[in-house]
This record gives structure tokens, C-alpha cells and sequence, in this order.
């Protein structure tokens, strides 16, 4: 007997009402989360991804809704369970950490007892105890003087101290799974790599499983160990993070890895230029026909341009969607 994924998805699909019609923002997306493992979703801005994670917790609102598929935690199916088990599942066992914490944050409550909230609401601690481990929280997550700091409001700290403060919330009931929807953003690359080492030592500590949703496929590389790469609202490839950057099987996946800046790399004259996909991520209600990615991609014939390719089982493992993957 197989020991159930802790959260699955399968063919889930996120429809958006327009005001004339409904077109799909997020088509076909399956992926499952082992327990404790750390897992990336890869894309540009305007892929799906947050969205996708939004429909995870149960947060998706007006004119987005789960039109089909399913999304199954522990085997129960999220979308069946009522608005108060769903509350009772947000916080405690799923936890997130939103792109921003300016605005994730109230901007009217200290930060103490943003933390102790989730106590006294998941835990059932009294507002005594809480305050006190809100304190005991915020020094896991290496703030200073966090005795002081619970009183701090949130526009009193710095972009990298009120990332910590998010940690510190998502992290405060122990949960099994934390979704983290760029953690890093607007952050110095120097905080960047403090906060990404805090999230993994204290999720390995509790034996938390990651999701972690991030436009940079360095950094999702070094800490996931499966990822995958969304365009357009739909999976293009997944595979393990060491088979991503050793043999891509997707011109939009190989096109993210050439953009990646390298040491010891140098053009003619000393200067080298990095590598850009041509084009944008099209907006949902023009998505191309056939192959989503066809109109950027070099290597697009007129299958592509026609025919939107099926999902394929590569032999070293992981999946494709591409006509011309060989």
C-alpha cells in the first residue's frame, strides 16, 4: 500500500469570468508534494503561478474561481471541505508566504500580535501565552531584540525584517506544507541568501515540506528538488532540479537557463551578453493556439502553430509538453 502524497493536484484548471466571457488562466496543472520535500514552480510574471498557489489554500476570489481538476491534501479534496475546515487547514497545517510582505502584513497591528494570532486561533493558547511565543517566534527567525520588536509596526522595519516577521507567521503552528510566493523579492541579494538559508533550516528542523514559486530558476534550482516550469498557465516541463540545467527538454526552459548569468563566461572584447527569450508572456484572453509558447520559440514548425502537445513521459523521468522535445 502507497503512502498517499501530502497534497496533490491533478488536472486542475482556474477559470477567469470576463465581463463577456470566461477563459482558463491556469489549464492542466498536476504536480503532488512529498512530505518534507521542497518543490518549485518556475515561470515569468503572469504564468499562473500565484494564482496557483492562491488555489491551494482556498484564497482564490472573484473573477477567479477552480472551474475543474482536483486538489487533494492528505487525500481529502480541498475543494469539498467547508469554509471554517478550510480556515482551520490555512494557518496550521498549510502555511504561505505572500510576494509582499508590505502588504501581506496589517499596516494598523504590531507585529507581536500578528504572530500570536495564530495561537490563539490554530493553537488555542490564551493572548498571555501567545504574546510570548510570538516573542520566542520572531528569535527563531534571527530578529534582534525581539522583546522590542513585537511592538514594532510594520512600516518601522526594514524589507528583510518584515520577511523574517512572514517566516515567522507562516511558520508558528508547524506546518506540513509552506508555500512560499517569492520570498525574496525587492530584497539585496545578500538578505536574499539569509532568508532563503532561514526557510530551509527551519522547515528541514520541523520536517516542513516547500513550495516555492519564484520567476528565478537559479535560486529554485539550488534549493528544490523537483521543479517545474510553467508558461502560459500550463506545466511545459517538470523534472528533477539536477536534470533542468544538465539536459532542458524545453526550448522555454533551456530559453531560462541561457538567461542565467555565469562566472568565467566572456564574449569577444571582454563583454558578454546574456542570452533574453524574445517576446512576452501573452495575456490570458490571447493565448495562441497550439503550442502557447510557438510564437516565441525558434525552433516552432506548424504543428506547434495548430496542435497543442500532449503531456510526455521522458525515460529519465519527469514530463514535457512539447512536440519537438527529442
Amino acid at each position: 500500500m502507497t503512502t498517499a502524497p501530502l497534497i496533490e493536484v491533478e488536472d486542475l484548471r482556474i477559470d477567469l469570468d470576463g465581463r463577456s466571457s470566461r477563459v482558463a488562466a491556469v489549464e492542466d496543472v498536476s504536480f503532488r508534494i512529498e512530505r518534507g520535500e521542497t518543490f518549485g514552480l518556475v515561470g515569468e510574471s503572469g504564468c499562473g503561478k500565484s494564482i496557483t498557489a492562491l488555489a491551494l489554500i482556498g484564497l482564490l476570489r472573484r473573477p477567479l474561481s477552480v472551474a475543474s481538476g482536483a486538489i487533494r491534501f492528505e487525500g481529502r479534496e480541498i475543494q469539498s471541505l467547508s469554509a471554517a475546515e478550510q480556515r482551520d487547514l490555512r494557518g496550521d497545517r498549510i502555511a504561505m508566504i505572500f510576494q509582499e510582505p508590505m502588504t501581506a502584513l496589517n499596516p494598523v497591528s504590531p507585529v507581536g500580535r500578528q504572530i500570536a494570532e495564530m495561537f490563539v486561533l490554530h493553537k488555542g493558547k490564551s493572548w498571555r501565552e501567545a504574546n510570548q511565543l510570538a516573542v520566542e517566534a520572531l528569535a527563531s527567525v534571527r530578529v534582534p531584540a525581539p522583546e522590542r520588536r513585537v511592538n514594532d509596526y510594520p512600516h518601522q522595519l526594514s524589507g528583510g525584517m518584515r520577511q523574517r516577521v512572514m517566516i515567522a507567521i507562516a511558520l508558528a503552528c508547524g506546518p506540513d506544507l509552506l508555500i512560499a510566493d517569492e520570498p525574496t523579492t525587492a530584497l539585496d541579494v545578500t538578505v536574499q541568501a539569509e532568508i532563503i538559508e532561514l526557510m530551509r533550516n527551519l522547515c528541514a528542523e520541523r520536517g516542513t515540506a516547500i513550495l516555492m514559486i519564484s520567476h528565478d530558476l537559479g535560486l529554485v534550482a539550488n534549493v528544490c528538488r523537483r521543479v517545474a516550469v510553467m508558461y502560459a498557465g500550463r506545466i511545459v516541463e517538470q523534472r528533477g532540479s539536477d536534470e533542468i540545467f544538465r539536459a532542458c527538454a524545453h526550448p522555454y526552459t533551456q530559453g531560462l537557463v541561457d538567461s542565467l548569468p555565469r562566472l568565467g563566461t566572456r564574449a569577444a572584447h571582454g563583454r558578454s551578453r546574456l542570452r533574453e527569450i524574445a517576446g512576452v508572456v501573452p495575456a490570458i484572453a490571447d493565448f495562441p493556439s497550439g503550442c502557447r509558447f510557438n510564437p516565441r520559440c525558434a525552433q516552432a514548425t506548424e504543428i506547434c502553430r495548430t496542435t497543442a502537445p500532449e503531456t510526455t513521459w521522458l525515460d529519465a523521468g519527469g514530463l514535457v509538453r512539447c512536440h519537438h522535445h527529442a
